[in-house]
């Protein structure tokens, strides 16, 4: 065999001296190892030689693959906080006992995902504390400090049975008694039976709570309510109150009730 020193390039040039010997076959063998790897798409780490470098006489080069220059004053967009009350949706839909009354689980899955309880960034300006209803959207925001909100999906009047408007909640109830009004008695003869009131329960059209819309001291006549008719909600199928799912007018009533204020009220 010849000895390294005598072997020769293509060109006839002497192969110069390297101190080791490296076959062919070694090196192609390393590179199809490595391809492997990289192909693969596997976590495993490779040991690689330090990255840092050692510094010049100057003393102040940075590591190598570390970037330090200034990202400027551009702010990141702050994360959306988290509520233990807004949770995976089969925990916020799941079947539960309020005073009592067993309120069935929703079938989130048949509700489309925009008209399911979350936080979003508040797209209303108005100040904490607010109700917001956007009739458009069919979608109901509780405004929060920090930018933020929490939205529900909500159903809303039939054409020519819409309300607009600035009031405030004047007061709310749980599982409240339902009066239909003499217009609908009118439409329907068959509520006559409950002219003198339908007690709260499962089957009441208002659900398990309802939030009172008072303008200027007066009764509006119309209600944020709970229903138990959730496939109802992203549609217009009240006679021009804002109806909720049951578990999320609870969830509603009970950041209304936490207010230190009447909570106003604005439906556009």
């Amino acid at each position: 065999m010849r000895k390294p020193q005598d072997q020769k390039l293509p060109s006839g040039v002497p192969m110069p001296e390297t101190g080791c010997i490296v076959s062919r076959r070694t090196v192609l063998s390393g590179l199809g190892a490595m391809t492997l790897l990289g192909a693969s798409g596997c976590s495993q780490a490779l040991d690689f030689p330090s990255l840092e470098p050692m510094e010049p006489s100057g003393g102040d080069m940075p590591p190598v693959g570390v970037d330090r220059m200034s990202t400027g004053s551009i702010r990141p967009v702050p994360p959306i906080s988290v509520d233990s009350n807004i949770t995976d949706n089969s925990t916020m839909y799941a079947s539960i006992v309020d005073n009592g009354l067993v309120i069935p689980a929703v079938p989130f899955q048949k509700v489309k995902p925009e008209f399911r309880r979350q936080i979003v960034i508040d797209p209303t300006g108005e100040p904490p504390g607010t109700i917001v209803v956007r009739l458009n959207e069919r979608h109901l925001y509780w405004v929060q400090e920090g930018g933020e909100a929490v939205r529900y999906g909500v159903g809303i009047g039939k054409a020519g049975f819409e309300w607009s408007g600035r009031a405030e909640i004047q007061y709310t109830k749980q599982w409240p008694t339902w009066t239909p009004p003499k217009e609908m008695i009118a439409r329907k003869p068959e509520l006559v039976k409950w002219s003198g009131g339908q007690p709260g329960g499962l089957d009441n059209p208002l659900g398990a709570r309802a939030h009172y819309i008072f303008k200027d001291g007066h009764d509006t006549g119309y209600r944020v309510h709970g229903s138990p008719e959730w496939w109802t909600i992203g549609t217009q199928a009240s006679s021009g109150c804002v109806r909720m799912i049951n578990q999320d007018v609870i969830d509603l009533y009970n950041r209304v009730k936490a207010s230190p204020t009447k909570v106003p009220i604005v439906v556009a």
